[in-house]
């Protein structure tokens, strides 16, 4: 199958982020948790996971196999990273996941069936397919390309045009503006959205992203990459992202499973306890120095404790949000509005004088920044305000606390703790 053909999703599309339910063992290619499958993979399947299971995949005439012997779970809802130099398997990995590839031996779970059991056609419908320069068809408009496997399926065309405006205005493109243009009158980022629009064409649960981004400049890059975090937190997809690029990685994986150049796993962790315990001289080397800077860069904003702030509704009354504030022994509070979601800070300051209601007394936020931002870019926002403190959002921003220089430093103190405690182990084990 070329790489520009999209895969086939589902009967229909939802519009729920909810984990997928559990695999109906009467489903060909189910898996009954009770066939001594290994620990966690009923619960894993439950949320559409994805599991390799001794894996390897060897091409005719070569000395040593493509994919080694791989074993892999990923959990519904979270993005795996694969990352690693030239050659060492990571998109044929990836490719066994749909089959593009077909394994020599080993067995490969989607969503609780057994991929190997399936027509390959029947297994894409699950999975969703992103590649590099987006592979997209020249000859089709934007809004044919979104809606090519709808239409597959059979879709009516009110339904598809409802789905395809739905897509771009999730991937932050404007139907009436985008959806009758060409490929080549768009931007290599605008490219990659429409991308992954039709890669969710059918509320795919599961997504296979082979470095996306690679071929774009780094501004639009990051760009991307913060936009496919966002689009995590609202849909819940389950990710396999490849990347030789260790930034990316360390930025986007939920986990990271590091291949060397033999095709084999040489560590599968989360990017803080790969920065503070590598495995291995391999791993160390391969993400190459500034490993206290990588820390503040990728540990992420939902890794810290948020400090929890007196609230107010814009129609509470001045008195009490007054008494809330002092019996918190604070000296502002966080206004939200009907939806949770943070609208202003509202001082004591603000409040001296006023009764009845505060409406819309007090200062404007700043952006708040969201879970999954970055500890630096939790800092930089700190440093771009006036006050001491940024509000935190999660999905659909609905707040979640707030973040302080305070919270930063301590959590920085809490590193360097650990990387004293490692250097110390290290040392103890060489001696």
């Amino acid at each position: 199958m070329p790489d520009t053909v999209p895969p086939v999703p589902p009967a229909g599309p939802t519009r729920s982020a909810a984990p997928s339910g559990p695999a109906d063992p009467a489903l060909p290619g189910a898996i009954d948790p009770g066939d001594g499958g290994p620990p966690g993979e009923a619960a894993s399947a439950e949320r559409g996971g994805i599991q390799l299971i001794n894996v390897t995949k060897r091409f005719p005439g070569q000395a040593t196999p493509a994919v080694d012997n791989v074993s892999l779970t990923v959990d519904g809802g979270e993005i795996v990273v694969l990352l690693g130099p030239s050659g060492s398997g990571k998109t044929t990995t990836m490719r066994l996941i749909n089959r593009l590839i077909e394994p020599t031996s080993g067995k490969i779970i989607v969503a609780g069936r057994d991929a190997l059991g399936l027509d390959p056609n029947d297994l894409r419908r699950q999975i969703g397919y992103v590649i590099q320069n987006a592979g997209l068809f020249p000859h089709m408009t934007v809004g044919t390309n979104v809606g090519l496997v709808p239409q597959m399926l059979g879709w009516g065309k009110a339904r598809i045009k409802a789905r395809v405006d739905e897509l771009l205005q999730l991937v932050d493109l404007a139907p009436d503006q985008f959806r009758d243009r060409y490929p080549r009158e768009l931007s290599g980022g605008q490219q990659q959205r429409v991308g992954v629009a039709r890669a969710l064409a059918a509320d795919p649960p599961a997504m296979l992203m082979d470095e996306p981004f690679g071929a774009l400049d780094p501004i639009t890059r990051e760009h991307l990459q913060d936009e496919l975090l966002q689009l995590q937190e609202e849909l819940g997809k389950t990710i396999v992202f490849v990347t030789h690029d260790v930034d990316e990685a360390l930025k986007l994986g939920d986990r990271i499973a590091i291949l060397d150049k033999g095709s084999r796993i040489v560590q599968y962790a989360t990017p803080k306890e790969i920065l503070l315990n590598p495995a291995d001289e391999y791993v160390e080397q391969f993400l190459g120095g500034g490993q206290a800077m990588k820390l503040l860069k990728f540990s992420r904003v939902a890794d810290v404790p948020l400090q929890q702030v007196p609230q107010a509704a814009p129609g509470d009354d001045a008195a009490a949000v007054r008494a809330q504030i002092d019996a918190a022994e604070s000296t502002f509070a966080i206004v939200l509005d009907e939806r949770d979601r943070p609208v202003r800070w509202i001082t004591v300051d603000d409040l001296d004088g006023l009764t009845g209601p505060i409406g819309d007394h007090g200062t404007g936020t700043a952006r708040p920044i969201r879970v999954r931002n970055t500890l630096q870019q939790a800092l930089e926002a700190l440093i771009q305000v006036e006050h001491e403190w940024v509000p935190v959002v999660g999905p659909r921003g609905v707040y979640r606390g707030t973040v302080t220089l305070s919270t930063l430093q301590t959590a920085i103190k809490d590193m360097k703790e650990q990387t004293r405690s490692r250097r110390r182990q290290d040392k103890a084990a060489d001696s």
